[in-house]
């Protein structure tokens, strides 16, 4: 469960890096959805999200543990344009400190009114990712930087409390 997965995105991008304004488009997504269906309807949408769009990523977590969950995040934010995050692992744990969010960097740079519960899709979907891989995860902060801790689904941790990751604002 160690070995280095061949491949960190299961996607290819012939740019280098992605393109910013897609963060309005998830954020108007967000909106609509919760307009029309409401706060557990965006759950939903965003744990589905997890469980079926991104199980090429559960996937990959599945086999090669800790080291693909490592791998994967790193090459996610590497295409991330003006982001600053760090990944780091040890044994048992993958840990994200997102020093500045490019989707929330990049909202307020264009003055674009933030889904508050915006944050709260980063635990949505890496918990529907994560679970089949056998981890859980727990975020802490947000509204622009957070601490994403990626644990193994048998270890001793608290249910993510929703009160830990901070409502997104303009400022």
């Amino acid at each position: 469960m160690n070995e280095e997965p061949p491949v960190a995105l299961p996607y290819r991008d012939t740019k280098p890096q992605g393109a910013a304004d897609f963060y309005l488009a998830i954020n108007a997504t967000f909106r609509f959805i919760l307009n029309r269906l409401g706060q557990e309807g965006l759950r939903r949408y965003w744990s589905d999200m997890g469980h079926r769009y991104f199980a090429p990523v559960s996937k990959q977590w599945q086999t090669h543990g800790a080291a693909g969950i490592a791998q994967y995040w790193q090459a996610f934010y590497d295409a991330e344009p003006g982001r600053e995050v760090s990944v780091t692992r040890d044994d048992r744990e993958v840990r994200l400190d997102v020093k500045v969010c490019p989707a929330i960097a990049h909202l307020r740079q264009q003055k674009r009114e933030i889904v508050p519960c915006f944050c709260e899709h980063c635990h949505f979907v890496s918990e529907a990712m994560a679970a089949p891989a056998g981890f859980t995860v727990r975020v802490q902060g947000g509204n622009g930087s957070c601490t994403q801790r990626f644990l193994p689904a048998d270890a001793i941790t608290p249910p993510q409390n929703l009160e830990d990751i901070t409502r997104a604002s303009l400022s």
